[in-house]
């Protein structure tokens, strides 16, 4: 049996090592009876999860998906929301947009595989992940304001630093849904796919490819990117020479190096 990193009993979200690629984590969503609606203990696994994965020193890539075959994540469970009071609900949102911004900042690149609906909350997570990759079934959007709200686990902010201010706005202000075409047109997405099997081989294809490189320099780039992007180019540029000082001392980097002198594979230890 494939050994979990880390497991709940009610299952609703479960992260495990790759069978065959070593380094990669299968995360995954596991409530299709709800579409994988964002409840409460979905969310509490997740982050517990999600904790884990930051930890290790062996998993350099994550791949993000739905164990149901066209069911991605339907958004947030609203029929939890029932019933709560603005305040019950402010808290609801804030640990929504705290475990998406946990996603964001896991040290590992995240690849997310969409197959099926992501709307309001399901695109917020899938726009936590830096890659995105969906099936020609999918759809998109950001709904929240035909229900008189706004996104409010990322999506005011994510959404414009993906595809531009102008377009995000339009696609929140309208609520707009989105088919696959529309998605990889406007920069929402990376790749469309014809079906979940073909969207999950392109995800182990790309993780494989950042596998051969140095976790340390890939972790830093990804950090060097995420930093740079909220500051000015003249402090962006400080945060990747700070960066670069540091993966400059490490192990990796020197083997690298000899590996490209002696004309072989590096075999680097992420150290």
């Amino acid at each position: 049996m494939q050994k979990l990193i880390y497991k709940f009993s009610s299952g609703l979200f479960s992260v495990k090592n790759h069978e065959k690629i070593k380094g990669l984590a299968i995360a995954e969503l596991n409530n299709p009876l709800k579409k994988n609606a964002l409840s409460k203990q979905l969310l509490v696994e997740m982050r517990q999860s999600i904790s884990e994965l930051a930890a290790s020193k062996n998993i350099n890539c994550v791949i993000l998906r739905s164990s149901t075959s066209g069911t991605f994540c339907a958004g947030a469970d609203l029929k939890e929301r029932i019933g709560l009071s603005n305040f019950e609900t402010e808290l609801v949102v804030k640990n929504l947009r705290d475990t998406f911004n946990q996603i964001a900042n896991l040290p590992q690149p995240v690849i997310g595989v969409i197959d099926g609906f992501a709307l309001g909350g399901g695109l917020e997570l899938a726009l936590a992940c830096d890659l995105r990759i969906i099936t020609k079934s999918s759809i998109l959007g950001l709904p929240e304001t035909g229900l008189a709200i706004i996104p409010g686990a990322g999506g005011t902010q994510r959404t414009p630093r993906v595809i531009g201010v102008a377009l995000a706005k339009e696609l929140i202000f309208t609520g707009r849904r989105l088919s696959a075409d529309e998605s990889l047109k406007i920069g929402l997405v990376n790749y469309v796919e014809e079906d979940g099997q073909q969207a999950n081989n392109r995800a182990e294809n790309i993780a494989t490819q950042i596998l051969q490189n140095g976790p340390i320099g890939v972790r830093a780039a990804k950090a060097a990117i995420n930093r740079g992007m909220e500051v000015d180019i003249e402090s962006g540029l400080k945060i990747e020479e700070q960066l670069y000082y540091q993966v400059c001392h490490s192990q990796d980097r020197l083997e690298g190096l000899k590996a490209f002198g002696e004309k072989r594979k590096p075999q680097y230890k992420g150290e």
